[in-house]
């Protein structure tokens, strides 16, 4: 009885300390548009692509068709494709009569210590500082990516309020039934490791990004050491904002009307989703995977345990079951799933965890940042 009493004791205490002390991430919704500023600076969207076929056409047709008063380019960085990604991206830019804003440029050989986007990244920023009139603003975004009509003049808006960096968590594609029961998790997990609220805070030294669409200053980027800084992160886009706020503010938001194109149709590849970079999060650390497991056990898989235990402390592990699911129903809302997932956050839970475990055992066999057919071996030092 003592035993499961502490158990619902403990959890019931993290939730509650989730909900009233971390930054309210469980209520995070789409921030208000900042007002548009007299001058529109020069912006070049860096986008880097690994056989990208299937979804490039649509992700660079939205981009060029910006509705962005000032003057926009974007360079294509062609990751050594063989299935005629930058065919399809030139062939989209004719069709939207823009051909001429769209620059294809085929990457050279990865380095030995970079990931391919990074130095896919790199190769675009370089291409766009060797122009004679370089920009001021440079987007980072992925080649799966369907930007809303005015995203970059919301974007540059926001950056005009003095931000260094400006990025937006865009929405994923929740379609099939593994995307509605693993997706929205992530999103929340996500803004429980990051809230958003503290990222946007300058004297709180809380940083993160979402790496599909990033907008940074081109001397914010050249102050950090250029993307060469965090070649070797497998989880860029927080290493870059991190890198980014020790110089100044930066900010993270949530779009529901720019989104992600890539299908998770089932649970397995969500699981390689999660599996590519959780290890990478612990800082390829056993005590920090073990410590996790620990956690997520306790805050998430406790409650359930207790509330079936049948004695007399069930009503505190049903209570923070309880608060459990209220916290994911705003999440839930926000991306138009229904609330009956709410009290199956438990379960899902208990998948990430798994899949964080799997990270692990991936690394340890050298399989660890699998992505388009390379390996990145990456370590706390890399």
């Amino acid at each position: 009885m003592i035993y499961w009493t502490a158990l619902a004791g403990i959890s019931l205490g993290i939730w509650i300390y989730l909900l009233l002390l971390r930054g309210n991430f469980w209520r995070e919704m789409v921030q208000p548009r900042a007002p548009e500023p007299e001058h529109w600076p020069r912006i070049v969207a860096v986008v880097p692509a690994r056989n990208e076929a299937e979804h490039i056409g649509e992700a660079v047709g939205s981009l060029l068709g910006q509705d962005y008063p000032g003057e926009f380019s974007v360079i294509l960085v062609d990751d050594q494709s063989s299935d005629g990604t930058a065919e399809v991206a030139r062939a989209a830019a004719l069709d939207v009569d823009a051909g001429n804003r769209l620059t294809v440029l085929r990457a050279r050989d990865l380095p030995q210590g970079w990931t391919g986007k990074l130095w896919a990244l790199s190769e675009g920023i370089a291409e766009a500082e060797r122009r004679d009139l370089p920009p001021a603003l440079i987007l980072l975004t992925d080649a799966d990516i369907l930007h809303h009509r005015t995203n970059l003049r919301e974007l540059a808006a926001r950056i005009a309020t003095g931000l260094d960096l400006a990025s937006l968590m865009v929405r994923l594609r929740m379609e099939s039934i593994a995307e509605r029961f693993l997706v929205p998790a992530f999103v929340f997990f996500f803004e429980m490791l990051y809230p958003f609220a503290r990222i946007r805070d300058p004297r709180n030294r809380t940083a993160g990004a979402a790496g599909g669409c990033v907008l940074v200053r081109r001397e914010a980027l050249r102050r950090i050491g250029g993307i060469g800084a965090i070649r070797g992160e497998i989880i860029d886009d927080c290493a870059l904002a991190r890198a980014v706020k020790r110089g100044g503010p930066i900010w993270l938001g949530l779009s529901t009307e720019t989104r992600s194109l890539r299908a998770y149709p089932a649970l397995d590849d969500i699981w390689r989703m999660v599996a590519r970079t959780a290890y990478a999060q612990l800082r390829y650390s056993p005590l920090l995977l073990v410590a996790t497991v620990l956690g997520m056990t306790l805050t998430f898989l406790a409650p359930v345990a207790v509330a079936f235990s049948g004695n007399a402390a069930a009503w505190l592990g049903v209570s923070a079951w309880s608060v459990m699911a209220l916290a994911y129903l705003p999440t839930l809302r926000l991306y138009e799933q229904s609330p009956a997932w709410a009290p199956l956050l438990p379960l899902i839970a208990l998948v990430y965890i798994a899949a964080t475990v799997d990270s692990a055992r991936r690394h340890w066999l050298g399989r660890g940042g699998e992505w388009k057919g390379r390996t990145h071996a990456g370590s706390p030092a890399a």
